[in-house]
């Protein structure tokens, strides 16, 4: 895969030069707007430190949540400008809109080696648009920023399976290069997408199963266990015959999950037992259950002690592991036991000297939340969706704009 890199740019000079950046700052905010995990903007500094020491003038473009294509206070991005200013050890900026007066009258007084951030570029409803056209004329826009011998460098990996405005068509109009992030996660990922060690293990979790069903059937060609726990994990159940009660159910989704495990059964492999609860809340009653005996109107909500026990087996003795998708709902101390399990057996693989590789998401959201350490794998990825998509072999629209 060739595409050219930051170190080329930098090798060409940047040297008050405008260089537009896009950015991964979705980071995760508590009730106050503070940043609970700055795991992605700690990933985003190599890149930004590397223009601005080369006197770049760095203009970064991100988004944060979900607004609905318009400004909303609750997903603006001053928490992530107040870190970065601490990060960079100089004041970051942030623009009061995305492409408008205020953001075009501070990228023209940007000095050398200086700093800002563009407000949500998802407040403008183009970013995200269907029509092309629409998506095109805000790249244009925010090409625009970056002046005369301007430049774009991707560097948010979260995002490079998306084809937006900000990630895909603006690389069609500046000359556009990897940054560090994105290149780093290429290059570690390709080593679990293109010639894995076995025995290789995936383990899935998280809310759908209908997002996993063609990862499951794209690895499971590759892979020689798929273990899968997290939300996901009930619908299958059901397609064997289990009552899994008020536990997230996709029922539309059975047909498909027993089609699914007609053919690969031989490689998936279910929890043995549940962690069930009376209700979705962290200090309701819940006790460990067979898969068959979950209480009339509970629900599961993480996989049970001999799920976590066979899971973990399996992993410690795998030569290369992916996982992507927490076990339970670990941010609730009584259902993080699966999750915390399947994370120390991926750090215990680690040590015996395989390959492990967090997919991004939740499940690197759980790697700390959970306190384990992250050199305690061989890489966690920045992009839950991305990294999911390039395992599975799907073509990644932001990373194909900038081969050459």
């Amino acid at each position: 895969m060739a595409f050219r890199s930051v170190d080329e740019l930098l090798a060409e000079g940047v040297e008050g030069r405008h260089v537009l950046v896009r950015s991964d700052f979705n980071v995760p905010l508590d009730e106050d707007g503070q940043i609970t995990d700055a795991g992605r903007i700690t990933a985003s500094l190599p890149t930004i430190k590397a223009l601005v020491e080369g006197g770049a003038k760095v203009i970064l473009s991100a988004h944060l949540g979900r607004p609905e294509g318009e400004p909303d206070p609750k997903f603006s991005l001053a928490p992530v400008a107040r870190a970065l200013s601490v990060e960079l050890g100089q004041e970051v900026g942030l623009a009061a809109d995305v492409v408008g007066e205020d953001a075009h009258a501070r990228a023209e007084k940007l000095g050398a080696g200086e700093v800002m951030l563009l407000e949500n570029v998802r407040f403008d409803a183009r970013e995200k648009s269907k029509d092309a056209s629409e998506r095109a004329a805000l790249a244009k826009e925010l090409a625009g920023l970056a002046a005369d011998k301007g430049a774009f460098v991707s560097d948010g990996f979260g995002v490079v399976h998306r084809s937006q405005a900000s990630v895909f068509d603006v690389a069609e109009i500046l000359p556009a290069y990897a940054g560090k992030l994105v290149e780093e996660e290429l290059s570690k990922l390709a080593a679990v997408a293109e010639n894995p060690e076995s025995p290789y293990t995936v383990v899935l979790g998280g809310a759908k199963v209908s997002d996993k069903l063609g990862v499951i059937e794209a690895l499971a060609g590759k892979a020689d266990h798929i273990l899968i726990g997290g939300g996901m994990c009930y619908t299958l159940l059901a397609a064997q015959g289990y009552n899994v009660q008020n536990s997230l159910l996709e029922e539309e989704q059975i047909d498909n999950c027993k089609d699914l495990l007609e053919r690969f059964g031989d490689k998936i492999v279910l929890p043995a037992d549940l962690v069930a609860a009376t209700e979705f809340k962290a200090d309701a009653e819940s006790k460990v259950v067979e898969l068959d005996g979950i209480p009339e109107g509970w629900m599961s909500l993480d996989i049970g002690p001999k799920a976590a026990e066979k899971f973990g087996e399996i992993i410690t003795s795998s030569k290369t592991v992916f996982w992507n998708g927490p076990m339970g709902v670990f941010e609730m101390e009584a259902f993080a036991g699966g999750t915390k399990a399947v994370a120390e057996a991926i750090a215990e693989a680690t040590k015996n000297g395989a390959f492990t590789v967090v997919g991004g998401g939740d499940s690197a959201a759980a790697v700390r939340t959970l306190g384990l350490p992250e050199d305690g794998f061989s890489h966690i990825s920045t992009g839950g969706g991305a990294s999911l998509e390039f395992v599975e072999g799907k073509d990644l629209p932001g990373v194909s704009v900038l081969q050459a």
